[in-house]
Formats: C-alpha cells, sequence, structure tokens
C-alpha cells in the first residue's frame, strides 16, 4: 500500500490532515464494508471445501488466544485481507485514517480471539459489537458449524440468522445461572444435559 498504490484509490498523504469527523465517519464505513463482506467470506470458508483446504488452520485453536487472530492458512490471509481494503478503495481518505483503520482492525481482531470478555473495554458500548463471547461460540462449534461468522458486527448473523446456536446457548446457561443462583456449595441441582454444540 506505500510506494504509489495509496494514489491509485485516492488516499491522501499530505496536508491538510483530516478532521476528527472525517476520520470517524470514514472509519465507521471501513468498519461497515469490512464486516459485510467478512462475513460473507467467512461463511463460504466454512463450507466442505473451504474448511478443508484453508480454513481449518485457523480453527485449530478451538479456545482462541490473542495470537489466533492472524493465525491461518495463507490463502485466508489473503482472501480476507480482501475486506479490509475494499472500505478505503470505496472512501479514500488521508493515510493517517488510513493507518488508524488498519491499527484499530487488527485490535480489534487479537480483542475478539483473546478468550476474554472485558467489562471494562469500551467496544461494550458499541452496539451490535460481537466481541470475545460471541466470537468464542464460533470456535467452540468450530468445523462445518454455521454459527457467528461476523468480524465486528453481530446484525448479518442475526438477519441471516447464523447465530441461533449462539442464542439458544445464551438461553440455556442463562436458565441454568438461575437455577443454581442461591444454591450452597454442594448443594444438589439439576442440570441439563443439553449438547450446547448443536445450531
Amino acid at each position: 500500500m506505500i510506494f504509489g498504490c495509496e494514489r491509485l484509490i485516492g488516499i491522501r498523504t499530505g496536508l491538510p490532515l483530516p478532521s476528527g469527523w472525517e476520520m470517524v465517519s470514514q472509519l465507521l464505513v471501513y468498519f461497515l464494508v469490512e464486516d459485510y463482506t467478512n462475513y460473507w467470506i467467512h461463511r463460504f470458508l466454512h463450507n466442505k471445501w473451504g474448511y478443508d483446504k484453508i480454513h481449518r488452520v485457523h480453527h485449530e485453536y478451538t479456545a482462541p488466544i490473542g495470537y489466533a487472530a492472524p493465525y491461518a492458512h495463507w490463502a485466508e490471509i489473503l482472501i480476507l485481507g480482501i475486506p479490509s481494503f475494499l472500505g478505503p478503495a470505496i472512501a479514500p481518505g488521508h493515510m493517517i485514517t488510513f493507518w488508524s483503520w488498519m491499527a484499530l482492525r487488527q485490535v480489534e481482531a487479537i480483542e475478539t480471539h483473546s478468550g476474554y470478555d472485558f467489562p471494562w473495554t469500551p467496544t461494550k458500548y458499541i452496539p451490535f459489537y460481537g466481541g470475545a463471547e460471541y466470537h468464542d461460540y464460533h470456535h467452540y462449534v468450530g468445523g462445518l458449524g454455521q454459527s457467528n461468522f461476523a468480524s465486528v458486527f453481530t446484525y448479518c448473523d442475526y438477519i441471516y440468522g447464523t447465530d441461533k446456536g449462539y442464542r439458544y446457548q445464551k438461553k440455556i446457561l442463562k436458565k441454568l445461572k438461575e437455577e443454581t443462583n442461591g444454591v450452597q456449595s454442594g448443594g444438589s441441582y439439576n442440570t441439563s444435559t443439553v449438547d450446547l454444540k448443536t445450531d
């Protein structure tokens, strides 16, 4: 993206620097474009051919850690790189906005794969944000599982019905928590043996 390619797609490198409003609005477009296109490519990678030949490498981590975010087959890195560059190609901005986008996208990917659902993270206040818990379920069902393909936001999974297994699991876990709430340590309680991996 350096040495001439930025000019080809219209990314500015000189003064004036972008305003805060310009950066925020372009970053929002970049996230939405990346999220929508990534959803469909990621979903394609979960068909038999895509998973067996390419995506299975990324799913070697069934309980993700931050390192699992970039850990993937070389073809997957190239294929899923397309959505990251599509936003800046559609709505080119300043180089500072572009590098901010790349940094934010990597931080978000690492947080999503961290395995930690931090209560203090600012992403808790972003509507439709998936986060670590949401993506952990995707790695939990793994393989040819057809659930939680979103990279950032959850709206595509909701619209296309690919979050039903996750929502069902959340409902069951909430019910189990309510049933066990108030039970002393060592007390008896009934728990369902429902297989939470099914969609």
